[in-house]
């Protein structure tokens, strides 16, 4: 294994590649940042001074960077969903190994070039599905793996998107338009629970989707009576609106790191501008019912696999309280538990008394980073591959993490088409 760390380019300084480049920060003797790639002149000075990189190490795009020596090992690609295949190409082209950004690309055309360019070019991509490292995830992945639940039957998964996440998201922010962000909501939102779907069925072939949902909540015409364009403006109910941009993001300050620029990276603004960026052009200050959303805000996807095994995910949008959860029934027993709860059920019949089952409750400690704890063990997983370790049993490689994305694009073409997809991945 090499003992000098590895060094990394920052390829879109996002809120999601400056948590993943804190790793560096946390344990500077396995990764230092190197470098900065990032077309916002601002945001590209705050995140080489977090990371203390000099300004002739600091670009506004790949091609600038590609055309000069190479830099580093690595990069962390947290460029928005459109840009992730046509920035990533080129960087493995110049030698890099990339740790991506999910959704891989916008659609399967895009995925498939991109493993043609990583296989020609001989370099390592992986997806952050930073799900598969959470320990709830990884935990029950390994009992399957050992037989504890026999033959996968079904699986059921769902995420229930909290409300204040919707509209600062999916219905004011920058992936509430697909034609925007390159991604449908499925995708950009689901994507982790499709790929923990697809990795507990352990690389099983999916063959068949079904898809139902829509935009059914978020639109002009459901919105209530007195409602203006922008909260701060001409609404007459804003005081007692659950989706008052006064009330998130002003009062209770939530997703400051989505409404105010740069504000991941420590930047602050006043009191006094924050009101009147939500007042004049910011699109966190509009009404939910009045944006230019066209996402959808509910959908339910069933699959069937190879081995004729069933699976279903369902996604709502504007719930009172955030969860994912996951239910497992395999031959000799089933898998039952939420996410965000830390802990989770195994049962298994009880053959000494006839009807009846055996209960065992597995608690697991999900404090630190986001994503129950998932975040920052990728990148240590992302390392000790570069390290030349073994990968750990989540390793989001490319060619592992197709089977999720596969699901979401024939979800949608079924949703859209109102028919089912068949052998839609080679």
């Amino acid at each position: 294994m090499k003992s000098k760390p590895i060094t990394a380019v920052i390829v879109g300084a996002g809120q999601r590649a400056m948590i993943y480049a804190s790793y560096a920060i946390k344990h500077p003797e396995r990764l230092r940042i190197v470098a900065i790639v990032e077309p916002n002149e601002a945001r590209r000075e705050l995140a080489a001074k977090a990371h203390d990189v000099g300004p002739e190490h600091c670009f506004s795009s790949v091609e600038e960077m590609v055309a000069g020596p190479k830099l580093a090992d690595a990069v962390i690609n947290g460029t928005m969903d459109l840009l992730h295949v046509q920035t990533t190409v080129p960087l493995l082209e110049a030698g890099y190994d990339v740790l991506l950004e999910k959704p891989i690309g916008i659609d399967m055309d895009e995925i498939w070039k991109l493993r043609q360019a990583a296989e020609r070019c001989g370099r390592l991509v992986m997806i952050c599905h930073v799900l598969r490292y959470a320990p709830f995830y990884m935990t029950i992945r390994r009992m399957i793996q050992a037989g504890d639940i026999g033959d996968i039957l079904n699986v059921q998964t769902a995420e229930h998107v909290r409300y204040d996440h919707m509209a600062v998201s999916f219905v004011r922010g920058k992936w509430n338009s697909e034609k925007a962000c390159g991604s449908s909501m499925l995708l950009q939102k689901c994507c982790h629970d499709l790929d923990i779907l697809a990795w507990m069925m352990g690389g099983v072939k999916p063959t068949s989707v079904s898809s139902y949902g829509g935009r059914m909540f978020f639109r002009p015409e459901k919105a209530p009576e007195g409602a203006g364009k922008r909260c701060l403006v001409d609404c007459k109910m804003e005081d007692s609106c659950v989706y008052s941009a006064r009330k998130h993001y002003l009062e209770r300050a939530l997703w400051g790191q989505y409404v105010w620029d740069n504000a991941h990276l420590g930047q602050k603004i006043s009191a006094e501008e924050k009101l009147k960026q939500l007042r004049d052009e910011s699109p966190y200050g509009r009404c939910v019912w009045h944006s230019d959303n066209d996402v959808v805000d509910h959908q339910s996807v069933i699959v069937e696999f190879e081995n004729g095994a069933t699976a279903s995910h369902n996604m709502v949008g504007g719930a009172a309280k955030a969860s994912r959860t996951l239910h497992i029934i395999g031959t000799k027993g089933e898998i039952q538990g939420t996410m965000d709860d830390g802990c989770f059920v195994l049962r298994k019949p009880d053959i000494a008394h006839a009807g009846r089952y055996t209960e065992q409750m597995i608690a697991l400690d999900v404090k630190g980073d986001s994503h129950g704890g998932g975040d920052l063990r990728l990148v240590e997983d992302f390392v000790d591959v570069l390290l030349g370790a073994e990968p750990s049993i989540s390793y989001t490689s490319l060619d592992q993490s197709i089977y999720g994305h596969a699901i979401g694009f024939a979800a949608e073409a079924a949703r859209r088409s109102g028919t089912v997809i068949q052998h839609f991945v080679s």
